[in-house]
This record gives C-alpha cells, structure tokens and sequence, in this order.
C-alpha cells in the first residue's frame, strides 16, 4: 500500500471516530461533523465553526430541515472549494462546490433513504423528538438517539473528508 494510501485511510478513520466522539460528547451535529472533518485534516476555521452552531437536529432543533451532519459537512466542502467574494459575480464559480455537496448528498440519501432530520430519526430511532420538549429531550436520549446520530454524525463526516481527499489528489 502506498504511503498516500495509508495515511488517507488513518485520515478518514479519524475522521469517522472524531465524529462519533465529539457528537456523543458536545451534541450539536452540524459543529461536531466540521470539527471531526476539521481535524482530521489538520485545519480549523471559527467562522465557519460558528457559523453551523443553530443547524442543528435540522435547524434549531426542530427537526425540520436537513441534517445539521450533512449540513456542515456541506460547509466545509464550501470553505474549501467554494467561491470566494472576488467572484460573486461569476455564477459559474461555485459549480465545483455544487458538484461535490451533490456527491455527498446522494451517498447520504442511498444510506439513509432522505436526509430530512426528522425522516432520518424516525428510521433511526422508530420516532421524531421535539427537541425543546424536555420530557421528549429526555426519551430521545433515553432511545439510543445520540448513540445513533453519533454513528451518523462519524459516517458523514468520513464521507466527506474522503470527497475532499479525493478532489484534493486530482
């Protein structure tokens, strides 16, 4: 195996661990999915980090929306591949960022069959949780949720980093 090889492979398993932990630890799975993507690849940025902390269980959890994992996984391939203010004007500039949040996105919805937050709760965890309910706070935890999205939050941000390996070799 060549040495490229190995080391992205140790790079997308720290990706998908990082995922899992800082989910289980810190909740919050558009932010726990950049800083696992983040730091499995040696970067950081606060704004963007910022940026995703009301996205989610959704948006704001409400369940409504698509998942805040995907969502920032998504921000990151933006950060990285997208257009940049010199070229606001240029419409064409972003088609490589569009490009690779598609590819993410049908890899997400063939596993997990949508990527609406509370579609992908109900096939997760047998029902949706209004969040802000705090008897339903507690179920949700009660129900194998963080569990679930942990292991959610691991594979997307493990997806991710490898569409970002991937575009970064070619």
């Amino acid at each position: 195996m060549k040495k490229v090889e190995k080391n992205n492979k140790e790079i997308l398993e720290k990706a998908f661990k990082l995922g899992q932990k800082y989910e289980k630890r810190n909740t919050g799975c558009a932010q726990t999915a950049i800083a696992a993507i983040f730091d499995a690849l040696d970067i950081w940025n606060d704004d963007v980090f910022k940026a995703a902390s009301g996205l989610a269980d959704g948006l704001g959890l409400t369940g409504d929306g698509s998942c805040g994992a995907l969502v920032g996984a998504s921000m990151v391939i933006g950060y990285l591949f997208g257009r940049e203010k010199k070229d606001f004007n240029n419409p064409m500039k972003p088609m490589k960022s569009y490009e690779l949040v598609k590819k993410l996105h049908d890899q997400y919805v063939e596993k997990y069959g949508t990527c609406r937050c509370y579609d992908v709760q109900k096939s997760l965890c047998g029902r949706t949780f209004d969040l802000w309910d705090p008897k339903q706070m507690q179920e949700a935890f009660q129900s194998g949720m963080l569990e679930h999205c942990s292991k959610l939050v691991g594979t997307i941000a493990q997806m991710a980093t490898k569409i970002i390996l991937e575009e970064k070799k070619s």
